[in-house]
């Protein structure tokens, strides 16, 4: 019964501090909008990308840092107490948050890698220079994508091949080995674990962000950025790019609008992109570590407890 009342109230806490934060997140990233405006698009991306990921890891931090060692360390063993129907209908609520993100991150994963089997029937190696591979498939579209999560990869249509100059082939395919490198194929697996109402517009902002992000990282020069945009231009007349392939990172899969926005964005690049962000020291990164490490040591027992009074309300 003690370990059963345990899980009870943990499922009940996660659900409580997942879905409030989710809600927070729901209505309030659109006021951050401008810290992508003045930040680069990889910057935007991985700030919006930490926001969406912000409920589930505080949820989990919450259950296992507080919420599981007060009731193992407080709660008395011999004490039969029964659970509230209100912890029970929260304990129910969390573990079906986890049973169906589980569940949906596994039905996209199996539908992503059935897609791209298909796509990969009779694919050949090119050779590159790249550690990814690269293959030419013989399907018209996708016209260029990465695949493939533990195993990456990047797909390559003979008819992207036969319409794009080597420049522009060369550009692309640097667009899409960024996308290997910051492993966004995980991240997409990741959102699917994640899923919550009203998320869809923030992730659709993650989604532009990380593909300006990869367009900045595939070019060091004006030359290279038409190149690129000449790409995308010539890839998106080649028909339109597979949808239910989730997990995969094609270079033109995005809306109209985005894909106009980027290829102005090419057309105006300049070379202040390049500046590097501001490096702050390892020290100052340990310090802030240490200091908080320390607070924690010091005021953990007195937070133990706070907690283990607020489980035992959530109980009765």
């Amino acid at each position: 019964m003690f370990a059963l009342r345990g899980i009870a109230v943990s499922f009940s806490v996660f659900a409580i501090v997942y879905c409030a934060l989710s809600a927070a997140v729901c209505f309030g990233w659109r006021k951050f909008s401008l810290y992508g405006s003045r930040n680069s698009a990889r910057r935007a991306a991985d700030f919006l990308f930490a926001m969406r990921m912000l409920p589930l890891v505080a949820a989990l931090a919450v259950t296992a840092m507080f919420t599981v060692p007060s009731f193992v360390l407080l709660e008395p063993r011999a004490i039969d107490e029964p659970v509230g129907p209100v912890t029970l209908l929260l304990s129910l609520c969390g573990a079906l948050l986890v049973s169906f993100g589980v569940l949906n991150a596994a039905s996209a994963a199996r539908r992503s890698s059935r897609t791209v089997v298909g796509w990969m029937a009779g694919a050949e190696r090119v050779e590159s220079n790249s550690s990814v591979p690269v293959l030419r498939i013989s399907r018209k579209v996708p016209a260029m994508t990465a695949a493939g999560i533990l195993h990456p990869r990047v797909l390559m249509s003979g008819a992207a091949e036969f319409v794009l100059t080597v420049n522009e082939l060369q550009s692309a395919l640097r667009h899409e080995m960024a996308h290997v490198q910051r492993r966004d194929n995980l991240k997409k697996l990741l959102l699917r674990f994640v899923a919550f109402p009203g998320m869809a517009g923030l992730e659709a902002a993650w989604l532009e962000a990380t593909e300006m992000a990869a367009d900045d990282a595939a070019v060091s020069s004006a030359g290279e950025a038409l190149d690129l945009a000449a790409a995308l231009i010539k890839v998106s007349r080649l028909g339109p790019a597979e949808s239910h392939a989730d997990l995969t990172a094609a270079l033109v899969h995005s809306p109209v609008s985005t894909m106009n926005a980027r290829v102005k964005r090419l057309v105006a690049w300049n070379e202040s992109r390049l500046v590097s962000a501001p490096r702050y020291s390892l020290w100052y990164a340990l310090g802030a570590v240490a200091a908080t490490a320390a607070g924690f040591a010091v005021t953990y027992s007195a937070l133990l407890s706070r907690v283990h009074t607020a489980t035992e309300w959530l109980v009765r």
